[in-house]
């Protein structure tokens, strides 16, 4: 959750580090720091708060080097303060280190330091790391071997890297946490995420887990923790530098949310074609094995998951989506040697879903995962994978992935379709792909006439906000709910519509708006849902097309253009994250960072 920057290389390393930190914002921090080897000593610099309090606690004192480390920090142990900020030192301050991820051990680690001695200056897991890595320099054989040592001690998931006092060399490990090597002409770069270095490099080496890896200038070298070399393919980022940017938008979100179209028919390109689909890894016959499905995600994935389910089922295909943290304990027992596990985590690296698919694999089930993320390690780590090719998301809320998993998750239900025997291909197939070639421009249309803007003015400071919908916009309409809550701080919560009656009707008022999704299909259940919390003074916005019934009872009115009832809510979703945007702007909020949330949840 947290975002490590390393660089070692010609040159001053500081302006690279800060930079590289504030690339990785977006993933969530509340403190920040660096560590510069210069030659005497290892300078070190942390604050907590932006990094804009750390850029001024290094000006007029900038430290010089060429190779360094950096962090920012997303609290798990301890409070954010300056004392707890990374990069942490060792006792005699000669060793400095970052870290991602949890220490389980780091109690028992810490009581047998603190006997030989040692001193602790934080309530972090982290501070163990230089501490043991000190101890055992005193007596190893090498400093790779001292570090392979400390990194064997530890036990929990975690990214690191070292500087060692008068060394040029930077020392890194990964397990259960993402590491990512960049290779430049003549400089070398780590970080958690691509876009830390994306503007100095394309080349990567996705680290795995046991990789254990020493930089230097000429070279780095990478064994695992016996010691033995590995070696890791290089890949190439197909990502411009410039779609890590705002693009000339206020706000990550709002960029993101613009070029939803973009990213969909990246999506598309090459997977339709006439009325089939075209899923090159998958041949006829991939699938006809298959009993059921499991989906396992979280957050906005899990509701592009709902989604999928919905999909499914429609078809006659028995699926179920599960919250990843839940599904170890509640749901692997249901697994049979025809079962398909789909994984859907937009960074491939979110810790309850490769816990899942772990669980899944150990109990012989075939596993498919859904990413954005090649080389991730939910990509790495299944059996096959589906890239959403979406491009880089850095806003915290999640906007055109889930646009672009929904229309993955629904080739992929289309594609099993076709192999299963006991299930048909929908009659109307032809023309819900059709439909779905059109979706980008759809959307596009969408983001030209929008009154969204208008809406959330109008109902900025309500009390509450509910959002309501029936088959698969039941999946939009929990889905909407969370992007409201997320970055506006206000209660939000989604209903199947028919749930609405069941309980929540008692918290509608004349100051708690319901949001109430159309897309065709029992249209008229939803409409009587809507009426029923207006008649008890709630206001109505529904999100329909043009000339829809519901236009006619509704207090607002979001519309969207007439399609296909598989790819409507996705229309409306578009509609929904620009409500949200736009109340949060109205509340001063900070839409891209939105307080206690990370982009990527890579601890459990």
């Amino acid at each position: 959750m947290c975002g490590i920057i390393a660089r070692i290389g010609e040159g001053d390393a500081i302006t690279k580090l800060v930079t590289g930190l504030e690339n990785l914002e977006y993933r969530g921090y509340d403190s920040a720091g660096v560590a510069v080897q210069n030659g005497s000593g290892i300078s070190v610099y942390k604050r907590s708060g932006q990094i804009s309090e750390l850029k001024d606690a290094i000006v007029g004192s900038v430290p010089k080097g060429n190779v360094g480390i950096g962090h920012t920090r997303w609290s798990t142990h301890g409070p954010p303060t300056d004392e707890n900020a990374h990069p942490h030192t060792s006792e005699t301050e000669n060793v400095a280190v970052v870290h991602n991820g949890i220490i389980e051990n780091y109690t028992e680690l810490k009581e047998r330091l603190e006997s030989d001695g040692h001193e602790f200056t934080s309530d972090t897991d982290t501070e163990v790391i230089p501490h043991l890595f000190e101890y055992y320099l005193q007596d190893a054989s090498s400093i790779e071997d001292a570090f392979r040592k400390t990194i064997d001690d530890l036990e929990g998931s975690y990214a690191v890297a070292a500087l060692v006092d008068g060394v040029h060399a930077i020392y890194a490990a990964r397990q259960g946490s993402p590491l990512i090597l960049g290779l430049d002409n003549d400089e070398y770069y780590l970080a958690s995420d691509v876009p830390a270095f994306l503007d100095h490099t394309d080349r990567v080496v996705y680290f795995e887990d046991g990789d254990i890896a020493v930089l230097e200038p000429n070279g780095v070298t990478m064994t695992d923790l016996e010691g033995n070399m590995v070696t890791r393919d290089v890949e190439r980022i197909d990502w411009d530098p410039e779609d890590a940017g705002k693009g000339g938008y206020e706000h990550y979100m709002l960029k993101e949310i613009n070029t939803q179209p973009n990213a969909l028919t990246n999506t598309i390109e090459g997977r339709v074609e006439d009325s089939e689909v075209i899923l090159e890894d998958f041949p006829e016959g991939t699938f006809e094995d298959v009993d059921d499905v499991q989906f396992v995600a979280c957050g906005t994935s899990y509701h592009a998951a709902l989604y999928g389910q919905q999909l499914l089922n429609q078809t006659g295909i028995r699926a179920q989506a599960f919250r990843a943290s839940e599904y170890v304990d509640s749901a692997t027992g249901s697994i049979t040697e025809n079962t398909l596990v789909i994984a859907v985590t937009q960074s491939g690296e979110t810790a309850d879903t490769l816990g899942a698919l772990r669980g899944a694999k150990e109990r012989g089930a075939r596993t498919v995962t859904v990413t954005n993320v090649m080389g991730s390690t939910a990509a790495r780590e299944a059996d096959d994978a589906l890239f959403i090719r979406a491009g880089p998301e850095i806003g915290v809320a999640a906007t055109k992935t889930f646009s672009s998993q929904a229309v993955m998750l629904s080739l992929l239900s289309l594609r099993l379709a076709e192999d299963i025997e006991t299930v048909n291909a929908p009659d109307d197939q032809a023309e819900l792909l059709r439909e779905l070639q059109k979706l980008p421009e759809h959307v596009q249309t969408v983001l030209d006439s929008t009154t969204a803007k208008r809406i959330a003015s109008r109902y900025t400071g309500s009390e509450a906000f509910f959002f309501i919908g029936r088959g698969l916009n039941n999946a939009v309409a929990k889905e909407g709910a969370l992007k409201f809550k997320e970055i506006t701080y206000e209660h939000a919560e989604g209903f199947a519509s028919g749930e609405l009656k069941h309980g929540p009707l008692a918290l509608v008022t004349p100051d708690t708006p319901v949001f109430a999704l159309f897309n065709g299909d029992k249209d008229k259940k939803t409409l009587q849902n809507a009426e029923e919390a207006q008649a008890r003074g709630a206001p109505i916005v529904s999100v329909a097309h043009a000339d829809h019934p519901a236009e006619k009872i509704s207090d607002a009115f979001l519309e969207i253009p007439d399609t296909h009832p598989m790819w409507s809510g996705l229309l409306a979703n578009v509609q929904l994250q620009l409500v949200s945007y736009y109340a949060a702007k109205n509340l001063g909020r900070p839409i891209d960072k939105p307080r206690n949330l990370a982009k990527s949840v890579t601890v459990e």
